[in-house]
């Protein structure tokens, strides 16, 4: 007998081999009907899989992460057999849930076109509308073997040629015998729940990511238990186009991507302009809590990552030089030159905390079709911290890192969720430092009552983490900032600190970023506002048109007084009409547009128009720039005019 731990700590008892269904199924049979699998030993799996140890248990439905990837996977077989039905001579690859639906890759001599994308959908909802129930089989390498080479499946021959000899294969077959695939799962037990398919889109992709194999098709789409959600899907996706950031960083001028350098991205006049007053704004906060700032080399030689660990760790992920005929490598992270500044002298008990923080430019390498506008980029500017604590001083040293991360993410409007993400496969040190470790993150948060999910073998890997993922207004999430705990560089470095005793202990290392990227945080800010930025951050404040050329003195003052006052001011001296440089001031989302002409020179009384086209007359300067201040000063996230 196995035991099955609930989430209300409740324990049954089954035979070994159970079934994830079978267990939910005496659960409740409700909760069986509305459910999709469930998380077993934080292992996500599907109905048909078998339980054979000791399991803590949750049942997972559609709504939830984990509900979505089994939904999701199950759709990527359909969308396949749908494929094979029309182009029986395709081949495929892989065929995965992915963070926003699935994808497949296929090897097929007909080319892949948007209009080709209905006619797949169709024939997808046909399949799912059959009721075909989702087989899971065990056979052995050899038997598996046979049947994809006899099925000219050549991409599963060489997944499964790199499998051990005495792998147990598992493959999914939807109904009866309509599609077969080499695969692991999670699925659904059924295609019928699959009511709503939207495909998005072609791409190329090679075989295992290697540039020297064969460029595949990929077709990316999307399913959901409800036309409902599809239908909010799609409004959420043209929402989510009119806020792209790679295209209004464009009309504001804010940024640009160049082919002489993919995935650098180039910041212009106004980009500085935005990144300075976020970041001058933030080394001020991060001041005020008592971190002093550092800046460290941006390339340190190969014995350096060698220690730290990355170089056993992370080096397919970085970049590297020779100087004076010795090897040296682009920092990918901040921390081994912050643990360099901190062993330079002796510390005391006393002196912990420690909190050093620097924006540090770091680099990484990152396949090109991963690269996506400043979201997803090799090169980024991370606000990181370090700080160098007693173990006595974790807990409170992430409690303020939280309330730090709730400042920040408040002041722009986000809404967040945390996960803690926890030991990856491939780790270094000791397990139980590890656990000690997840442990003193999962207190912390439990302590402070705040919601969290567990990201299983997600953390760093030299410590676990606390990641932050935002929200931002078309309801997509990004992680963004993120806590690690780390006990394994201090060690690697030999860091020390001396105690009340006189005797030599090793601090704990906490790391800190919590814009994360500066450049994936200006993208989700830019996204947040669709580039309407509050006052106190825009690159474009105040615009003042002049009506004719009669007016340009008087508008050129106006504008030496408002910069005085400490304001972005614009004169438009262009000899266009009013309307034409009102929309103008508008695409550059500026906040508010002056029109001046005869009344304004003679009254010495503004009438202001907000970026909505919103007026309010008779304004005098000084209220004018007393409402600006009021505006800047509380970081209102709305016009005040």
């Amino acid at each position: 007998m196995i035991k099955i731990k609930l989430p209300d700590e409740s324990v049954k008892e089954y035979e070994k081999g159970v079934s994830v269904g079978d267990v939910t199924k005496d659960i409740s049979e409700g909760l069986f009907r509305s459910a999709v699998g469930a998380v077993v030993n934080g292992k996500v799996m599907g109905y048909a899989e078998p339980i054979n140890e000791d399991s803590d248990f949750k049942v997972v439905k559609f709504e939830d992460k984990e509900g979505k990837e089994i939904f999701w996977h199950t759709s990527s077989h359909v969308m396949a057999a749908a494929i094979k039905e029309m182009w029986p001579e395709a081949k495929f690859a892989i065929g995965p849930a992915i963070d926003n639906g699935f994808y497949y890759d296929i090897d097929l001599e007909h080319r892949f076109v948007p209009e080709d994308l209905p006619k797949i959908e169709a024939k997808m909802k046909e399949i799912a509308k059959k009721d075909l129930k989702m087989i899971r089989k065990e056979i052995s390498r050899a038997e598996a073997l046979e049947y994809f080479k006899k099925e000219n499946q050549e991409y599963k021959v060489e997944l499964i040629e790199d499998l051990p000899e005495d792998e147990i294969i598992t493959l999914y077959e939807m109904g009866d015998d309509v599609f077969v695939d080499l695969c692991k799962g999670p699925h659904l037990l059924s295609t019928k729940a699959i009511k709503a398919v939207k495909l998005n889109s072609i791409a190329g992709a090679y075989w295992r990511g290697d540039s020297d194999r064969k460029m595949l098709q990929r077709i990316y789409g999307i399913s959901f238990e409800k036309k409902k959600q599809l239908d909010e899907y799609i409004k959420l996706q043209e929402e989510a186009k009119r806020r792209d950031h790679r295209r209004i960083g464009k009309e504001m001028n804010l940024f640009s991507f160049h082919e002489e350098a993919p995935g650098f991205p180039f910041f212009k006049e106004n980009g500085m302009i935005l990144r300075h007053e976020l970041l001058n704004w933030w080394t001020d906060v991060l001041a005020e809590n008592g971190y002093g700032e550092i800046q460290t080399p941006l390339i340190m030689n190969e014995e350096l990552w060698h220690r730290s660990g990355h170089w056993d760790h992370y080096k397919e992920n970085m970049y590297f030089t020779k100087i004076d005929g010795e090897n040296y490598a682009v920092k990918p992270m901040n921390c081994p030159g912050s643990v360099l500044v901190y062993g330079e002298e002796p510390h005391s008990y006393r002196d912990l905390p420690i909190r050093l923080a620097e924006y540090g430019q770091v680099h990484r390498h990152e396949l090109s079709g991963a690269l996506h506008g400043l979201f997803r980029v090799r090169t980024f500017t991370q606000d990181d911290a370090h700080v160098y604590c007693l173990p006595s001083q974790v807990k409170d040293e992430v409690f303020k890192m939280i309330d730090l991360a709730d400042l920040l993410y408040s002041t722009f409007g986000f809404k967040y969720k945390i996960e803690l993400s926890t030991r990856p496969d491939d780790f270094m040190g000791k397990i139980e430092e590890w656990d000690f470790a997840e442990k003193a993150l999962e207190d912390a948060l439990k302590e402070r009552g705040i919601d969290y999910q567990i990201n299983p073998k997600d953390g760093a890997f030299y410590g676990p983490k606390i990641d932050f993922h935002l929200e931002d207004a078309a309801k997509r999430t990004w992680q963004c900032g993120t806590i690690q705990l780390d006990f394994q560089l201090p060690q690697n470095f030999d860091l020390t600190y001396i105690d009340e005793n006189g005797e030599k202990k090793r601090p704990v290392m906490l790391h800190r970023a919590l814009l994360g990227s500066v450049e994936r945080f200006i993208g989700s800010v830019t996204e947040q506002f669709a580039g309407r930025f509050p006052l106190w951050i825009n690159p474009k404040q105040v615009a003042i048109i002049p009506v004719s050329d009669k007016f340009a003195d008087f508008a050129d003052d106006l504008a030496k007084k408002i910069k005085k006052a400490g304001y972005r001011v614009d004169v438009d001296h262009r000899s266009e009409g009013v309307g034409y440089k009102i929309r103008q001031a508008q695409l550059m989302r500026t906040n508010y547009m002056l029109v001046v002409g005869e009344n304004e020179e003679k009254s010495g009384k503004l009438t202001v128009r907000n970026r909505d086209g919103e007026e309010t007359k008779d304004v005098s300067f000084e209220e004018f720039i007393e409402k600006l201040n009021q505006e800047r000063d509380s970081k209102a996230l709305e016009s005040i005019f």
